[in-house]
C-alpha cells in the first residue's frame, strides 16, 4: 500500500511512518520544515505545507491512502477546521484517516469529554476545543474519512502491539485513567488502513 503521512515530523506521525514502514509499505512522509537528513529507503520524502491544496493534490496522486497527523502549534488552535477541510480538499477523494483529539469523544459519566475535568484539565481545554472543531469539519465534508480519538493520554512509550477499539465513548482502564502509547496508536492506525473498519469515528485505548 502506498501511503502519505501528513504531519510525518510529530509524535503521532513518525511512529506511523515508522509502523507502516515495518510492516512493507511505501510511506510519503510530508513535512512542514526540515526532513530527516537521511530517510528510510521506503520512505519518500516530501516538503509540504496541507494548506496549500495545489501542491498536496500532487502530493496526494497515486497513494492509497492519507494519513493526517498535524497538530496546531500553540495559539492556532483555531486553525484546525480550515486545515482538516484543505486536507480533505487535496485528497480528493482518496481515503484519509484524520487523527484527531479526545475532546469529541463520550464521557463515561455522561457529556462529552472536553466537559470532564477527569480528563481535559483547563489547562488543555483549548487543544480539546480545536478538536471538537477539527471533527465538525470533518462531517460537513463529503470526502472518505474517518476520524480516530486517541485516549485522554497519548505520549511516547513503548510498542505492545496491543490495543482496544471502541467508537464515541472514550476508553478507560480499571483504574479510571486512560491512555495509550504513540507507538501502539500508529498500530491502530496502519491496522485501519489494512483492515477498515464500519465506524467513521473510532477511539482505542488499553
Amino acid at each position: 500500500m502506498k501511503i502519505a503521512v501528513v504531519g510525518a515530523s510529530g509524535m503521532a506521525g513518525s511512529r506511523i511512518v515508522a509502523e507502516a514502514v515495518s510492516r512493507g509499505h511505501h510511506v510519503t512522509a510530508v513535512f512542514r520544515r526540515t526532513p530527516p537528513a537521511v530517510p528510510h529507503p521506503d520512505v519518500e520524502v516530501v516538503r509540504g505545507d496541507v494548506t496549500d491544496t495545489g501542491h498536496m493534490s500532487a502530493v496526494f496522486g497515486g497513494v492509497d491512502a492519507v494519513v493526517g497527523a498535524t497538530r496546531p502549534a500553540p495559539g492556532a488552535e483555531d486553525t484546525v477546521a480550515a486545515t482538516v477541510t484543505a486536507l480533505l480538499d487535496a485528497a480528493a477523494g482518496t481515503r484519509v484517516l484524520v487523527v484527531g483529539g479526545a475532546g469529541p469523544l463520550r464521557s463515561p459519566s455522561g457529556g462529552l469529554v472536553i466537559d470532564d475535568p477527569a480528563f481535559v484539565p483547563p489547562a488543555w481545554r483549548t487543544i480539546a476545543s480545536a478538536s471538537t472543531s477539527q471533527l465538525r469539519a470533518c462531517e460537513a465534508h463529503a470526502g472518505d474519512w474517518v476520524y480516530l480519538s486517541p485516549p485522554a493520554i497519548l505520549e511516547p512509550g513503548v510498542r505492545t502491539g496491543g490495543y482496544r477499539r471502541g467508537t464515541t465513548t472514550i476508553l478507560t482502564a480499571e483504574d479510571g485513567s486512560s491512555g495509550i502509547s504513540a507507538e501502539d496508536l500508529a498500530v491502530a492506525v496502519v491496522d485501519e488502513l489494512e483492515n477498515p473498519g464500519q465506524d467513521r469515528h473510532f477511539t482505542v485505548g488499553y
